[in-house]
């Protein structure tokens, strides 16, 4: 289980990249003089921003601690779906980061005690 949370932990952690990449880049375009008359604006910009960043990061930890540290981990991934939901909501593309990091999170939480 905890390899699983593992390797479900870096593949969340790298799809989500790919999500906060576009999502800070589409906001970057939105912010360009003139944009606002072929791009719609972002509602909440930092919001999206925050949890692009620090999402994907808590991820990848996560999914690297799942061995070692699999309460944490499992808390890592659980607050990385979480904020992956809040900020991009779920629909096709961020479904997998999502799902995936939910899966992780509660297999690690599901592994049983620390390693000694």
């Amino acid at each position: 289980m905890r390899v699983a949370a593992l390797v479900l932990g870096i593949i969340a952690g790298l799809w989500g990249m790919l999500v906060g990449f576009f999502g800070w880049g589409y906001i970057a375009l939105t912010e360009l003089d003139g944009a606002e008359q072929y791009f719609d604006q972002v509602a909440n910009a930092d919001v999206i921003k925050v949890a692009g960043l620090l999402a994907p990061i808590l991820a990848i930890a996560g999914g690297a601690m799942a061995l070692s540290k699999p309460r944490l981990a499992g808390i890592f991934l659980l607050f990385s779906a979480g904020g992956m939901f809040y900020a991009f909501g779920f629909h096709f593309w961020t479904m997998f980061a999502i799902s995936m990091a939910a899966v992780a999170g509660l297999l690690a939480l599901a592994s049983g005690n620390e390693q000694g």
